[in-house]
């Protein structure tokens, strides 16, 4: 096998691939809308959020719950209310979906406050929306904790206290969304640029051509391979600098910082593109990768944890992410991104992704040599 054979295939691919420039601007346009839809679109904060509040008790204390609403309201912003007079009309607008939720202060709520005799204040929630559900709640329960706060404090606290220390900043979805959407952009390079093109040239027979020169077919796999990862990691490392910049990633013109970025970005083009290879080396038909694309993306990225953490899925849905290429590709990139690891944040994907290609690779050759 001689290195000189196989700079030449990378040369020639890589010189096609710059002749189509719409090519290369699918590879990364995607992946750049799919990080600004998807980043701004969840993850957010809530604010705004309607609910209805219906006060039966009309008293000094419902007041005071009435303005501690109009403090979340001017503040957090989590939720801005409706006054109603009648619960059953309320419960019928939260049922219409005008209203996201109706908190009602029953008319002994004052009474039993003042007595210690567990007043109640009933939130009926509209649970088809989990995540707007929680959100309120959630706000709710922080001014039940200060109504259940004593008027005078203790010299020496007896009560359990729950100290939280956040180890980094607010990180916004797109930040979070960051390293799937550019382990997309390599997927589709090496789909549309590795496995569509690979099975175009093989169509038009420049496969059998290159076979009567004296390049062997283990040196065409591995020119083909290489000329992959070159062009996933262009793509790649344009989706981290331009979505960095765009979602405001701190410090992401740090030197050692790039340069990791660099080596997950190679070694996942390279995992990417040999599992291409696997996947369509014995395929003839040019239609076939481009019907199995979307069911490719769907199996390899949602169960990457690109999206929602893995430890919110079912198990056979964990074991599927076991074997993702995507999965250790997101995990590095956003240790990266993120958090701001070093190299004892990514050294096992990368062992784990360079595992993975030198199989598929030998795998790629194997059935190469079979097809041929």
């Amino acid at each position: 096998m001689k290195l000189s054979r196989i700079a030449a295939l990378i040369e020639r691919d890589m010189r096609k691939f710059f002749r189509s420039p719409a090519l290369m601007m699918s590879s990364m346009i995607f992946p750049l809308v799919q990080l600004i839809v998807l980043g701004y679109a969840f993850g957010g904060k809530i604010k705004g959020a309607k609910i209805a509040v219906v006060d039966q008790d009309h008293s000094v204390l419902s007041r005071r719950v009435r303005e501690m609403f109009d403090g979340v309201a001017a503040g957090p912003a989590t939720f801005r209310v409706v006054d109603y007079d009648s619960e059953a009309r309320a419960v019928d607008d939260l049922r219409a979906g005008f209203v996201r939720g109706v908190v009602m202060l029953p008319r002994d709520f004052s009474r039993r406050y003042y007595q210690h005799d567990r007043p109640r204040i009933a939130f009926s929630e509209d649970n088809t929306d989990q995540v707007m559900a929680n959100s309120i709640v959630q706000t709710l329960q922080s001014m039940v904790t200060a109504l259940n706060a004593p008027d005078v404090q203790p010299r020496l606290a007896g009560k359990v206290q729950l100290d939280v220390v956040e180890v980094y900043p607010y990180v916004e979805y797109a930040k979070y969304l960051l390293a799937g959407s550019t382990a997309m952009a390599i997927f589709i390079v090496a789909m549309i640029g590795g496995g569509i093109t690979f099975i175009d040239d093989k169509s038009r027979g420049l496969h059998e051509g290159y076979l009567l020169t004296p390049i062997r077919k283990t040196e065409l796999v591995m020119g083909l391979i290489g000329a992959g990862a070159l062009k996933g990691l262009m793509a790649g490392m344009s989706i981290v600098v331009i979505g960095g910049m765009i979602v405001g990633i701190p410090g992401l013109w740090d030197p050692m910082r790039l340069l990791y970025l660099s080596l997950v970005t190679l070694v996942a083009s390279i995992a990417m593109i040999s599992l291409m290879f696997v996947a369509m080396v014995r395929v003839d038909d040019p239609l076939v990768p481009r019907a199995v694309f979307g069911v490719l993306n769907m199996l390899l990225f949602f169960p990457s944890g690109a999206i929602s953490p893995i430890e919110g899925f079912p198990k056979w849905l964990r074991w599927m992410s076991v074997v993702d290429p995507f999965t250790y590709t997101v995990h590095a990139l956003r240790n990266l991104t993120v958090k701001n690891t070093g190299i004892e944040g990514i050294y096992m994907d990368v062992l784990l992704l360079t595992g993975f290609s030198v199989a598929m690779i030998a795998a790629s050759i194997a059935l190469f040599k079979r097809q041929i």
